[in-house]
């Protein structure tokens, strides 16, 4: 049912429209007051708005405006005395679909306005779907196209960056992902080796298969041959069951070797063998094991200098580096940064339910200026720690850690007073350094070179806080 709002300070015409119009079926709500227009506007929709021009509380142009600001689509009709109508004229400029002379002379000309009011508010809606429909359509054909983008320029299986050193390894992956290469992927501790070699498996023919990661460095060389080749019941104490190794696991799919420099050399002989003839007998077994196994191997260690030493095999090199891979430090791509930090918002603000969305410009300088040796682990732990601590909904620089902020005062530098007893001086390096962190006991903490509990204890001693 159509709904019709009357405001007329005139009783006797607004009685006489009412009826008019409730004859029609609609839904009639009448008003003689300006100031409950407006309350019964905010609070209910309407189809078509009369409302008299002149009122002595609240005029026509304020309800029209109130209408039109709750609903763009509504009607609104002006009723106006003789005299005023290049008022009304002034009105439909604003909005104003219609206005009718008073007095009203002609109900079943007010009824034929209304009407005509309805039908043009239903063409407008009509038009509005038709519209929306259109920009989804719109909206998803370019989603679609920014997709393809964001993965060309931005991003390969996850990984984030736009500049000159990832595209390059960009245009490589694509390049290597398809074939049954063997990948050597150089880069310093935290830069995504493994993310790599992911991005590799994941956009091969093997990506349906199994992607077994090994790190060569936290095993011991006693287990890692029993990690790769598998054992036996009973081959040595402590296997008592039969165990499938990460060669087996990984049959028709990926194994990666991350930090594969820190292969004993015994083990190297034996890995080599495997590569060459994709065959492997678990520990204490005598059946021989046929894989078909692409290895991807990754190292933060420069190889050539590990085989020039003698602590690993020349011939495993080159079966290993068919294909080699050099991520860049952090350091090296600052202009990745922004995009790592706003990928570290999203995912952090959503993890711990934080409703963090944005970071200052200053506090991204700081964090694009730094030297991240610890390179994307150091950041992205950087940023999922200042998500936990923040207390809005944008990142500051006060968020930042007091080393990216560039403050790194020694407690000796926090004492300005001679002849002080080490309790003294101890309970005033306290005090600065809660001062300097705005009151943050894990930063002071940090600042003092001193443990949490240590500190907790120290303020309780000095009644500090």
């Amino acid at each position: 049912m159509e709904s019709v709002l009357i405001v007329d300070d005139d009783k006797p015409t607004l009685e006489a429209m009412s009826d008019a119009l409730n004859s029609q079926g609609y839904e009639v709500i009448s008003q003689s007051s300006g100031k409950e227009a407006l309350k019964v506007i905010r609070e209910k929709r309407f189809d078509v708005v009369l409302t008299d021009l002149k009122m002595p509380d609240v005029d026509g142009m304020e309800i029209l405006k109130a209408a039109k600001d709750m609903d763009p689509h509504v009607q609104v009709i002006l009723i106006t005395a003789h005299g005023s109508v290049d008022k009304a004229v002034e009105a439909m400029r604003a909005g104003a679909v219609d206005f009718i002379e008073k007095p009203v002379k002609s109900l079943n000309g007010l009824r034929g306005k209304v009407k005509k009011a309805i039908e043009k508010q239903i063409q407008s809606l009509r038009q509005q779907n038709i519209d929306l429909q259109n920009q989804n359509m719109i909206l998803q054909s370019q989603n679609v196209v920014l997709q393809q983008q964001i993965n060309e320029r931005f991003g390969f299986s996850n990984i984030i960056g736009s500049s000159k050193p990832m595209h390059d390894i960009f245009n490589q992956l694509r390049l290597i992902a398809p074939t049954k290469a063997n990948v050597l992927i150089y880069g310093e501790t935290g830069t995504g080796k493994e993310l790599i070699a992911r991005a590799i498996h994941s956009n091969s023919p093997r990506k349906d298969k199994p992607f077994i990661p090994i790190n060569c460095a936290a095993i011991s060389s006693s287990l890692l041959e029993s990690e790769l080749f598998g054992h036996e019941k009973g081959s040595f104490t402590g296997a008592i069951k039969q165990r499938q190794g990460a060669f087996e696991l990984a049959d028709n799919g990926t194994l990666l070797l991350d930090e594969v420099s820190e292969m004993s050399y015994e083990t190297q002989a034996k890995f080599l063998r495997v590569v060459e003839n994709q065959q492997f007998m678990r520990l204490g077994g005598t059946t021989k094991i046929a894989v078909d196994v692409r290895i991807i191997s990754s190292t933060n260690r420069n190889l050539i200098e590990e085989v020039k030493s003698g602590r690993f095999r020349e011939d495993l090199y080159y079966r290993l580096k068919v294909v080699t891979i050099n991520i860049p430090p952090l350091w090296q791509r600052k202009e990745d940064i922004p995009l790592l930090v706003n990928a570290f918002l999203q995912e952090f603000s959503e993890k711990n339910d934080k409703n963090v969305k944005s970071i200052d410009k200053e506090a991204l300088d700081k964090l694009i200026n730094y030297d991240w040796s610890g390179n994307i682990r150091e950041l992205r732990n950087c940023i999922e720690s200042m998500i936990v601590m923040a207390q809005s909904d944008r990142l500051e620089i006060s968020d930042l850690p007091l080393n990216i902020r560039g403050i790194n005062i020694s407690a000796t530098k926090l004492i300005d007073k001679p002849n002080m007893s080490i309790d003294e001086i101890e309970k005033e390096a306290i005090k600065k350094a809660l001062d300097v962190t705005n009151g943050n006991k894990t930063q002071a903490a940090e600042l003092l070179k001193m443990g949490l509990r240590t500190l907790h204890r120290k303020i309780q001693k000095y009644k500090l806080m």
